[in-house]
């Protein structure tokens, strides 16, 4: 897959910290979110010292930081782990392997993050359709950069805390199967057929602990 074009997932499905006035302001509209999500994320990794280097650490701890608040990561999990297994597994099991999903996600985009540091990305955002009903619609966006010029789609969800954005294409809306959580599922599927979801947690678990080593 094109590094420039994970590094967009990486710029729209991350993050941890508290909401910020402009994300409170923004999750009103999923248009103006996914707009504030993208450049709050960038302009956490260009102001960061160590993540500007390419520390992988670092960029992750800016993606944590800077990004959860606009993800509803518990319902990214869900759908990937598939709602039967993941609602008929204990509380435990439910936080152990939400944690670990999103910490991988994390990980991942902030390792793609770190790969194309210098590069001078620009966006240009589709609006969803919105009518007075909307409970999930998708955001598109044009991404710029050297050499590239790329369609990504953000799928949002209406919640009791506004918009929040749970699944991302990174092929563009018309790639119908190349959303996340279809990307995901089977993977999780196969973990889970081994060993239950247990299994699955180890195997999410593992593969955080090695990265930035």
């Amino acid at each position: 897959m094109n590094k420039f074009l994970m590094t967009v997932a990486a710029v729209a499905l991350s993050g941890i910290g508290g909401a910020s006035a402009a994300w409170a302001q923004a999750s009103a509209n999923p248009n103006d979110m996914v707009k504030t999500a993208v450049e709050t994320v960038v302009k956490g990794v260009k102001a960061d010292a160590a993540a500007k280097t390419g520390d992988v650490n670092a960029t992750a701890r800016v993606v944590a930081r800077d990004f959860l608040p606009y993800a509803d990561f518990l319902r990214t999990t869900r759908y990937a782990v598939g709602p039967k297994v993941f609602d008929a597994a204990t509380p435990e099991q439910q936080k152990k392997v939400f944690e670990a999903f999103q910490q991988l996600l994390v990980n991942t985009f902030a390792l793609q993050l770190s790969q194309v540091r210098g590069n001078d990305i620009k966006f240009k955002f589709e609006p969803a359709k919105l009518t007075a009903n909307s409970s999930d619609v998708v955001v598109g966006a044009t991404v710029s950069g050297p050499g590239d010029n790329l369609s990504v789609a953000y799928r949002l969800a209406k919640t009791d805390k506004g918009w929040k954005i749970y699944d991302i294409n990174m092929m563009g809306e018309n790639v119908a199967n190349a959303w996340l959580i279809q990307l995901y599922q089977p993977q999780f599927k196969a973990r889970i057929a081994q060993g239950g979801i247990d299994s699955l947690i180890a195997y999410l678990q593992e593969k955080n602990e090695r990265f930035g080593k």
